[in-house]
């Protein structure tokens, strides 16, 4: 099958290509997915798991990319829940090859059904960007009705659902980013909007939950912002400055199949939309990877043309 596959560390961007690698083997409650439609993060090369197995060992040529859309193609041994044929979407393994490829072997456990009136580019867009915000809200953050959120790069691919997944419970949203972003922010349905750039972030008003995907000096600032009783939560790295009377946590996102169909269902509605910004094919996603290819919303692979099943 052909996948964008990485060989060498110190070659950053520059060492992806696309290139013939093994069908992947299914394990016990594995399956084969047919890729229709992968997602990845910028930063994927820096992490030990694109490089190295849970065990340690070197798992080079290894393949980034960890969400996909696509269509079941065939089951390991034991895998219950999920069919030949049928439509599906998740996050894959870390430590694992990933989705940037026609075909991937992903726990069954990840995946959730995809209706099929929801499209794969889309919904290749959701599975850790959707869970991320879900989890970092709800779960860590306890979020709940009246509430306030301060959701830092609100629109970005976590952020920008992340504001969508607060203003639907009845929380009061101040977004932040850059100033090309106030749009796109206020048009999700924040109530403010501060530019990281020009605006004091230490004249917010105090908060229930701050929401990091930055990091670095913002997450740093944002510590006392958080009123007693609340909750700094980032997804960057652990927190130096911490919450005078509140809470403080750094999370890596889990699979959750149960959410993953609830996300979905957000979709049908119209309720949940994740910005899906440039759509690349297979042979073009090493470029996409490149740090001065930034561009507004989630770059999306198309890797097969959605004629299903296939």
């Amino acid at each position: 099958m052909q996948a964008v596959a990485v060989r060498d560390r110190a070659a950053g961007v520059g060492g992806l290509s696309l290139a013939e690698m093994p069908y992947p083997h299914a394990a016990e409650n594995d399956v084969i997915v047919r890729v229709h439609a992968a997602g990845f993060t910028p930063g994927e090369l820096d992490w030990p798991g694109t490089w190295t197995d849970r065990a340690g060992r070197d798992r080079t040529p290894s393949v980034p990319g960890h969400e996909l859309s696509g269509v079941v193609a065939a089951l390991g041994y034991g895998t219950t829940g999920l069919t030949v044929g049928q439509r599906v979407f998740g996050p894959t393994d870390w430590a694992r090859d990933g989705s940037l490829a026609e075909y991937a072997a992903v726990e069954a456990r990840n995946l959730a059904p995809l209706p099929a009136d929801v499209d794969h580019v889309v919904a290749a867009a959701l599975p850790i960007s959707g869970l991320t915000a879900w989890q970092g809200l709800f779960d860590h953050g306890r979020l709940t009705t009246g509430q306030t959120v301060l959701i830092h790069g609100a629109a970005g691919s976590v952020g920008s659902i992340a504001v969508q997944l607060a203003r639907e419970v009845g929380a009061r949203v101040i977004a932040t980013g850059r100033a090309s972003a106030r749009d796109t922010a206020l048009g999700l349905g924040a109530d403010e909007f501060l530019d990281l750039q020009s605006d004091r972030l230490e004249d917010a008003d105090e908060v229930d939950v701050v929401f990091d995907v930055i990091g670095g000096e913002v997450l740093d600032r944002s510590a006392t912002l958080v009123r007693a009783g609340g909750t700094l939560v980032t997804i960057a790295a652990p927190p130096k400055v911490l919450p005078r009377d509140g809470r403080a946590v750094f999370f890596v996102v889990e699979p959750d199949r149960v959410r993953l169909a609830d996300l979905a269902q957000r979709l049908r509605d119209g309720r949940l939309k994740p910005i899906v910004g440039a759509v690349r094919t297979l042979p073009e996603a090493p470029a996409a990877f490149a740090p001065d290819r930034h561009t507004p919303g989630k770059t999306i692979i198309r890797v097969a043309e959605s004629g299903e099943p296939s």
